[in-house]
């Protein structure tokens, strides 16, 4: 049976290169989203948001995605997967909480023990697509998971992550400037063990009325 989380945490502002995490911040700035209070920065969401969907629906044009590793506490062992921090951001101009909690958090089906990666960690990948203007693939974001803060990290300026949480782990800069997409694609690679955990989905949009 497929992880269900009953608690969902979104961590942001991760950025372990103080330079790359100014980027990031003067990114979300330019469209009107307020400097965080403190870095790292954990929200909470509806656990209901997690999903393996290929489709989600989305209010508006104004959403896009991020790709980032995500922990996942079961009760035997701490996973890692691929997920997509997706984001309504013209709700995150009014506050990031309230737009982090609008879109649903799609998430690969699949996922390794942390144990697996742990000694090699440094050498994982990050990398997403997006589909622009009913054309092919192009490369969104891409970069190691040390750019962001080691699960270690994290979890003691989290706190404990119970059996049943699941945690968003914070997202790379994206080439050309922050942008929606008909379709998203993430991965997170492990070239020392020659795989790869992904999943891709659509993004409906849905007439905003009012």
């Amino acid at each position: 049976m497929a992880f269900q989380p009953t608690e969902l945490v979104i961590a942001g502002w991760t950025g372990r290169d103080e330079a790359a995490l100014r980027k990031h911040i003067e990114e979300l700035a330019a469209i009107g989203v307020k400097p965080p209070k403190t870095t790292p920065i954990f929200y909470r969401v509806a656990a209901s948001l997690f999903t393996y969907a290929d489709e989600i629906q989305v209010s508006g044009p104004d959403t896009s995605g991020e790709v980032e590793f995500v922990l996942l506490q079961t009760e035997n062992a701490l996973r890692v997967t691929v997920g997509s921090d997706h984001t309504d951001r013209k709700a995150e101009t009014i506050g990031v909480s309230l737009s982090k909690q609008l879109c649903a958090k799609p998430v690969s089906s699949e996922s390794w023990a942390y144990s697996e990666v742990k000694a090699h960690w440094e050498r994982l990948l990050l990398r997403s697509y997006i589909v622009e203007n009913h054309r092919s693939l192009v490369l969104y974001q891409e970069g190691p998971v040390t750019a962001m803060r080691s699960p270690e990290d994290l979890l003691a300026r989290y706190g404990e992550l119970p059996p049943g949480h699941a945690m968003f782990c914070g997202t790379l800069a994206a080439n050309g400037g922050i942008r929606g997409g008909e379709r998203f694609r993430m991965e997170l690679e492990d070239p020392v063990l020659r795989r790869k955990l992904s999943h891709e989905y659509a993004v409906k949009i849905l007439p905003v009325e009012g």
